[in-house]
């Protein structure tokens, strides 16, 4: 379970009345750059600082670090519905 979550970047798009795909052009980001983003998982900080400088943002703006709680509760509550994913090793 990842322990970033990037609903503030998602959140200031939705004010600023962007689609992700437009962030993705302005940034020069790939889609499965975005892709990623989009589930919440680990992009490099050069993308982050990428995106911070396109919307004239600051870091927190975009992602935030949740508490090792946080994603416990929610692993436990993926595996309550039968939906927590195990990557293939």
């Amino acid at each position: 379970m990842s322990n970033i979550s990037y609903d503030p970047l998602f959140k200031l798009l939705i004010d600023k009345h962007m689609k992700k795909t437009e962030l993705a052009k302005v940034v020069g980001i790939s889609t499965a750059t975005l892709a990623k983003l989009s589930r919440n998982e680990s992009v490099s900080l050069d993308i982050l600082v990428r995106i911070c400088q396109s919307l004239d943002c600051r870091i927190e703006d975009v992602i935030e670090v949740l508490p090792r709680r946080t994603c416990d509760t929610q692993a436990n509550d993926d595996m309550s519905r039968g939906t927590l994913y195990h990557a293939k090793g």
